[in-house]
Parts: structure tokens; C-alpha cells; sequence
């Protein structure tokens, strides 16, 4: 089994963790039918050899990105101009989704950095509260429930995934929660951090393309 098919068979089997919550909804784009084609389409485009990939580990998905595409970081314009997948979604982009894809270009394209990177979050579905997009950590009831869900998913995705190092989007709770997590289960041998998109398009915009060659180099220093 190739690198895209262990991929597609762990996005295929993903089931929607059980939470109790109050008024946290999980929110599973691969329920829609359109998004599971999308997901086989993606993967097989872009990982169909024997390699393990570099993880890139996220959050969870937002409602404008991942969360409608099940494509870390990609929005419906990008997956469609610039990973030439059509799509029927709403061509709205979203912040992260263009930065990410900025910095995509700038590291030689969408063949190359996916030939290295596979992009995950620490919880593989996405939440909401009152239709706005909710991280796993906001609520400490629900982060505390998603623990053993979490460990879960990450250890189906070892499988394709380099062992060496893996890299946290996000400097604050999430590079809080996954040190821990790791600590403990020893997943990666290390963990380094990189800014998270969000925060860069909102706060940090005059410094982007500083952010952008960060990212870039730090990829760049791991391959052999």
C-alpha cells in the first residue's frame, strides 16, 4: 500500500469523535460526499509513492478551509487554482489557506511541497459554536474529552509520517498541548514550532514574507 492509500484508508475510517460538550458541534466535511472524492483526488495527485512525509500539525479545521475541502490549510480557491481540483464550494478564501499557499510558491511549488509535507492538525475534525469555528483547546472540558480521540488519530497516522521531527503550526496552547502529548507517547523524536498562519495574515502582515522564508528554510533544513 502506496503513501496516498494509507492516507485515503485513514481519512475513509475517520469517525466523528462522541463529545458532550455543551453546544459544541464537531464538524466532518468527509460526511459529504463531494469532499471524500476530493480527499482521494488530492492524495493521489500528490502522494502516490512510498515516501513518508514531514507532518505539519495544526489545530483543527476552520469552516472556510479544511473543514469544507478535508485538505489541510486549503480553502476551495486554492484547491481549485492552484491545486487544479475542481470543486462546487463557495470561492471564498480563507487567511491561513493564502499564506500557506504563498509560502507553497515560494518553496517550489504545490509537486514539491506536498512530495515532503503532509499536513495534519491535533485533531483531524473541526468544531463549532454557534456556527463560529471553535479550537479544541478554548474549552477545557472538550479538550479533556478529545484526549484519548487524539492519540487515537495520531498514531493511525504514524504509518506515513517521518519519525525525526514533526512541526507545530501555532506557539501557544497547541504547541502546549502536543509537547505534552508527545512527552508522554513519544510520537516524534522532536517538535519544532512555526508561527501560525492566522496570526500572521491578522497581526504580523507587513512581516509576511519574513514568515514565509522562515517556514521555507525550516522545511528545507530537514530534507535530505
Amino acid at each position: 500500500m502506496n503513501t496516498a492509500n494509507k492516507i485515503i484508508e485513514f481519512f475513509n475510517q475517520l469517525e466523528s469523535p462522541v463529545i458532550s460538550t455543551p453546544e459544541v458541534e464537531v464538524l466532518n466535511p468527509l460526511l459529504r460526499k463531494e469532499t471524500k472524492e476530493i480527499v482521494s483526488t488530492f492524495y493521489s495527485k500528490y502522494y502516490s509513492d512510498n515516501e513518508n512525509r514531514l507532518a505539519f500539525i495544526g489545530i483543527n479545521p476552520g469552516r472556510l478551509g479544511s473543514g469544507l475541502t478535508g485538505i489541510g490549510f486549503t480553502d476551495p480557491v486554492h484547491l481549485e487554482s492552484v491545486c487544479g481540483i475542481e470543486n462546487s464550494f463557495n470561492k471564498k478564501q480563507e487567511l491561513s489557506s493564502r499564506f500557506v499557499y504563498e509560502m507553497i510558491e515560494s518553496f517550489g511549488g504545490v509537486e514539491a511541497y506536498y512530495k515532503d509535507v503532509y499536513i495534519s492538525s491535533v485533531v483531524p475534525l473541526g468544531f463549532v459554536k454557534r456556527d463560529i469555528n471553535l479550537n479544541y483547546y478554548d474549552i477545557k472540558e472538550l479538550e479533556e474529552e478529545l484526549t484519548l480521540y487524539i492519540k487515537e488519530q495520531f498514531e493511525k497516522q504514524l504509518p506515513f509520517l517521518r519519525r525525526d521531527v514533526a512541526f507545530c503550526i501555532g506557539k501557544g496552547k497547541n504547541l502546549k498541548f502536543l509537547n505534552a502529548l508527545n512527552k508522554k507517547e513519544g510520537y516524534f523524536e522532536k517538535i519544532e514550532v512555526l508561527p501560525h498562519p492566522r496570526w500572521v495574515m491578522q497581526y504580523r502582515l507587513k512581516r509576511k514574507s519574513e514568515f514565509i522564508e522562515e517556514y521555507v528554510q525550516t522545511i528545507k533544513k530537514h530534507l535530505t
